[in-house]
């Protein structure tokens, strides 16, 4: 047999490392269409001119077109089999995505755990993302509920990551040459500063889009994201293509831009969790809370910790009295994001 059905769970070994296919080169294409599936606008991806006022050589381009590259690579090794992606931690992004880079990625097995049912059981896999010259793009762990072939396979040794509840913020890689001493507010479109904004504040970003089947199957091969959930409507019993978790994160990092226009820069990802499935149709609105802030040693840059949620209900609604997520809540993605002091 010449074709790959991909990997099942019990096709899983703790501490081998995955080199995935196939290396992608990203140039201005990607920017275009990524800015026509996600209503994008953050200045400092959109213009050379002000990215260069802010110190760099020209735009680079959004971090998670970046973030959704490296994540497609590894689709056809970690999850093609899988009923659903579960979430994200100690994701760093250590160097920007340039116009004309070519992207590989490996990801290495760190946890293994079989679950109750004997159906499937979860993988944890730290994926890395490299460019053309070896330097390291972004990092990141992620753990998948994944099918098992043969039901009778012994379950592996359950072994758990410990994993950081946020990435320490003296960790954070500030791109080099960012200064925001000279930033323009006006241009980035709205004026509130590192200082402005409050821990415990919450921000309705008020806006929604609607999904529907053509832009989410555009994504999703945009992404060369195999993951048979997304494409074949027979693969689930609810008859449902699942709309890849990445473009709800897009979605509502775009959303975020109407309160959040400065958060220039995604620095790392702490933790994210998809609380429920969404599906064409839906209407996706977002807010964000800030959890903290930090300084940085770059002129003018400072960080936020923000908890950006993807919703189909009210903002600032999030859990039940049981502790479990609402039934409207799509996305919790905690990130830290670099704007200007």
């Amino acid at each position: 047999m010449k074709t790959n059905q991909g990997r099942f769970f019990e096709d899983y070994r703790l501490g081998e490392v995955i080199r995935h296919a196939v290396p992608r080169t990203i140039k201005m294409g990607e920017r275009a269409l990524y800015h026509a599936l996600y209503p994008a606008r953050h200045a400092l991806h959109s213009s050379d001119q002000f990215a260069q006022g802010c110190g760099l050589p020209f735009s680079p381009l959004d971090d998670l077109v970046c973030f959704h590259t490296v994540f497609g690579k590894t689709v056809p090794d970690i999850s093609l089999n899988a009923v659903a992606n579960l979430g994200y931690a100690e994701g760093r992004f250590v160097t920007p995505l340039w116009p004309g880079d070519t992207i590989t990625a490996s990801s290495e097995v760190v946890g293994l755990k079989q679950n109750s049912n004997g159906r499937s059981g979860v993988v944890w896999v730290r994926t890395t993302g490299v460019n053309q010259h070896g330097e390291v793009l972004l990092s990141y762990v992620r753990w998948v509920m994944v099918r098992k072939r043969n039901l009778e396979a012994p379950a592996p040794e359950v072994v758990v990551p410990e994993l950081a509840a946020v990435v320490n913020p003296a960790d954070l890689v500030v791109p080099a040459g960012l200064d925001f001493s000279r930033y323009d507010f006006t241009l980035a479109g709205e004026p509130h500063r590192w200082g402005d904004y409050a821990v415990g504040e919450v921000i309705d970003h008020v806006d929604g889009v609607t999904i529907e089947e053509a832009e989410h199957m555009l994504a999703t091969r945009f992404w060369q994201n195999t993951a048979k959930v997304h494409f074949d409507a027979t693969h689930r019993e609810d008859g449902k293509r699942l709309i890849y978790g990445g473009h709800v994160i897009s979605l509502a990092r775009a959303l975020s831009f109407n309160g959040l226009a400065n958060a220039q820069i995604i620095a790392a990802i702490n933790a994210g969790s998809h609380a429920n499935p969404c599906f064409a149709g839906d209407t996706v609105r977002a807010w964000s809370e800030v959890l903290d802030r930090a300084e940085t040693g770059a002129p003018g840059v400072g960080a936020l910790r923000l908890r950006l949620v993807a919703t189909r209900g009210a903002a600032g609604a999030l859990k039940g009295d049981d502790g479990r997520y609402l039934p409207d809540v799509l996305l919790d993605l905690d990130y830290w994001a670099l704007v200007p002091v």
